[in-house]
């Protein structure tokens, strides 16, 4: 198991293990959302997910369409996780949140249309995109 949580620990997510996708995003409302050029999210079936604590929800459109409802401490503040409406099955846990530097790196860089010029995403592995999709993941 792997535990993503708050700043202040009020809020708590217990994840089955690895993530399905890991993705960075580099859309305007995710450099918002973390304060930083980028945010970067853990991809995992929404009913593998278990939420311990009472987050306050906020509702924004996406950029690429829909809504994405984001969860957050009501304590703290922390964006622990969050649930696009165009992808209803999946839920994006910040990585941040996980605090684990040994993570897996992100396979997909998006809304790279949006993104900091000195900001690189690399690998060999990384698929990139000018607007958005964490819909379909390598075999």
């Amino acid at each position: 198991m792997i535990d993503a949580r708050c700043s202040c620990g009020a809020l708590m997510l217990s994840l089955p293990g690895p993530p399905s996708l890991v993705a960075a995003c580099h859309c305007l409302e995710c450099q918002r959302r973390t304060g930083a050029p980028f945010g970067v999210g853990a991809f995992y079936p929404v009913e593998a997910v278990k939420i311990s604590g009472a987050p306050k929800e906020y509702v924004r459109a996406g950029e690429s369409g829909g809504k994405v409802r984001c969860y957050f401490c009501p304590d703290c503040g922390s964006t622990v996780f969050w649930k696009p409406d165009k992808f209803p099955a999946l839920i994006g846990v910040a990585v941040g949140a996980i605090a684990d530097p040994n993570f897996p790196a992100p396979i997909k860089s998006v809304f790279e249309r949006s993104k900091h010029a000195w900001v690189d995403i690399d690998g060999t592995d990384v698929e990139h995109l000018q607007h958005g999709s964490v819909r379909k993941t390598p075999s």
